[in-house]
């Protein structure tokens, strides 16, 4: 993405078939914005999709540690996301694996690198890579790009809180 990128926008591409790449570019420094990746008192004021609730079940953000969240929807229904972290490394980057109950069986390894961007902002680039294309069309069809944005939308709210 250009110097043009626009803070509140995500830039989804599919750079080969069994890839997901995401832009954008949030109002924060990089230490404020890996801060809420990384502090399981800020994930559940932002993690998930507007009218979910996200439960911290585990999280040991460091080389080898586990992650599990429980995210809870207005109907009562829950969806279980877990992982392992691969590399931890603050502030510029984070790399884990991720899965999720609705495609159990399936795991992608996703990547998020927090880059300096213009003035006091923080461009996030995220990669997920799928054993297949297959698994990489699942998660596409899953309605993860809605999800994603309303999560990074609820981000943004949080980091406008300072």
């Amino acid at each position: 993405m250009s110097e043009q990128s626009v803070v509140g926008r995500s830039n989804l591409t599919l750079p080969n078939e069994r890839e997901i790449r995401v832009e954008r570019v949030f109002d924060a420094p990089p230490e404020r914005v890996f801060a809420a990746y990384t502090d399981p008192e800020q994930i559940p004021q932002w993690w998930g999709p507007h009218g979910t609730t996200t439960i911290v079940e585990e999280f040991e953000p460091r080389t080898g540690g586990r992650w599990q969240f429980r995210s809870r929807d207005s109907d009562g229904g829950e969806i279980v996301f877990r992982g392992y972290f691969r590399e931890v490394e603050a502030p510029t980057r984070i790399s884990q694996t991720f899965e999720w109950d609705g495609m159990p069986g399936y795991v992608s390894v996703d990547t998020a690198v927090f880059e300096p961007f213009g003035e006091g902002q923080t461009r996030i680039v995220t990669t997920s890579i799928f054993y297949t294309a297959e698994e990489r069309d699942g998660m596409i069809e899953s309605g993860m790009e809605k999800g994603m944005n309303e999560t990074y939308d609820r981000l943004d709210q949080l980091l406008a809180q300072g």
